[in-house]
């Protein structure tokens, strides 16, 4: 279940590659637009979205749709996906299973496992990646500018990503990934809010909740 879950989550928050960015077609104005989203992001108190993330590969006739929840605040947040629930509090990365009534406690911010922590969604588009302006869409009423990211690493399993975003807000929309083995996956954001009111204790791990369960613990 954990490593299920750890696959899916790196599509979904990404794993940053350190390597030099190639200029493509629009890299300029492509990557200002990202900025500008990231900015927005960065600059609010807490993030709130809903999402349904979506895989497909029509080859082995797979189709799987699920929905989770995050709320990010500074470094620290909360996960919800796949019936798992994951915390970072700045130290820890806590990640409850109550399939298994199983804890795993990590030191650290949750990068281990091959697994991004979410606060990456803001700026996980800066290294790795070449830019192109794409195609423009009415969703609703609503502008959706996508931008092509295309992976520098030549044994990348990922032909391109596509990041739709909301011209007026400067939001997510979504975020596409065409791989090279024909699985295809799509995180759409349904509902996004800011600064909405948290409690105090939203990011704190209560291990007196879960008294009938395993705690696995790095050391």
């Amino acid at each position: 279940m954990k490593a299920k879950l750890n696959l899916i989550l790196k599509f979904i928050f990404f794993q940053i590659i350190p390597l030099s960015v190639v200029f493509g077609q629009g890299h300029e104005k492509s990557k200002l637009l990202l900025d500008k989203v990231s900015k927005n992001m960065l600059s609010k108190d807490n993030i709130n979205f809903e999402f349904v993330y979506i895989l497909d590969n029509s080859k082995e006739k797979i189709t799987q749709e699920i929905e989770g929840n995050a709320q990010i605040s500074g470094e620290k947040y909360k996960l919800s996906f796949m019936d798992v629930e994951q915390i970072y509090d700045g130290y820890k990365t806590y990640t409850i299973i109550p399939e298994n009534e199983e804890i795993n406690i990590e030191t650290g911010d949750g990068n281990s496992d091959l697994m991004i922590k979410p606060t990456n969604l803001i700026n996980f588009y800066t290294n790795g990646y070449g830019y192109e302006w794409d195609i423009k869409q009415i969703v609703m009423g609503r502008t959706i500018q996508y931008v092509k990211l295309l992976p520098v690493e030549e044994n990348s399993d990922v032909k391109y990503l596509l990041i739709g975003v909301d011209i007026d807000s400067l939001n997510l929309f979504k975020i596409i990934e065409i791989g090279k083995n024909g699985t295809n996956t799509t995180l759409k954001i349904i509902n996004q809010s800011y600064n909405i009111s948290l409690p105090k204790n939203h990011f704190k791990f209560n291990l007196e909740l879960y008294q009938d369960y395993f705690v696995n613990e790095d050391s």
